[in-house]
């Protein structure tokens, strides 16, 4: 047990929704006092770096209600409950993009928010990418419109804050690290 432990005297649950849960969870500290945690539960979700043989990087632009504006992203989504990383990294690849590939890596995984959410980011990186002609749907409350853009149309999306997220923006720098040791 480490040194830092909180132990956990009581779970209070606000809310459960659909895609996030919401706990106020009494502590007690490493030094025996007592605080709040607000914690956010989260099924935890993927993220695809998809680039084209002509090397065009697969991203998507849609509205972000939290921000109250459009962003630009790498495909991504929501794991369902029990739903293997890999097999969701595929099917959103697919929804999202019309794309299927014929090999994906898991390449790094990461907490988002760890002060006070579990939300857990597997990104893989898809290779050999190939356009489906029927392909899957959108959920049914998810727009989106497909983009194709450059490494460095990607770099002044970045300079510009229309890809302003972390996945996305980890996406363009791990790109850019692997063009330069070519």
């Amino acid at each position: 047990m480490s040194q830092f432990n909180e132990k956990t005297i009581t779970r209070k649950t606000i809310f459960q929704g659909r895609i996030i849960d919401l706990h106020v969870d009494e502590v007690e500290l490493p030094n025996g006092k007592k605080s709040t945690r607000e914690i956010i539960k989260h099924p935890g979700a993927v993220a695809v770096i998809a680039v084209t043989d002509n090397q065009k990087i697969i991203m998507v632009e849609q509205f972000r209600k939290a921000l109250e504006r459009n962003l630009i992203e790498i495909p991504a989504g929501k794991l369902e409950k029990g739903e293997d990383p890999l097999e969701c990294a595929k099917r959103e690849l697919e929804e999202e993009t019309g794309y299927i590939c014929e090999n994906m890596s898991l390449l790094t995984s990461f907490y988002t928010s760890p002060g006070f959410a579990d939300e857990l980011v597997h990104i893989y990186v898809a290779e050999g990418l190939r356009k489906k002609e029927d392909s899957a749907a959108l959920d049914e409350d998810e727009f989106v419109e497909l983009l194709e853009v450059s490494l460095d149309e990607a770099l002044q999306l970045v300079k510009e804050e229309r890809i302003y997220d972390a996945k996305t923006q980890y996406a363009v720098q791990y790109l850019q690290l692997k063009n330069a040791v070519r």
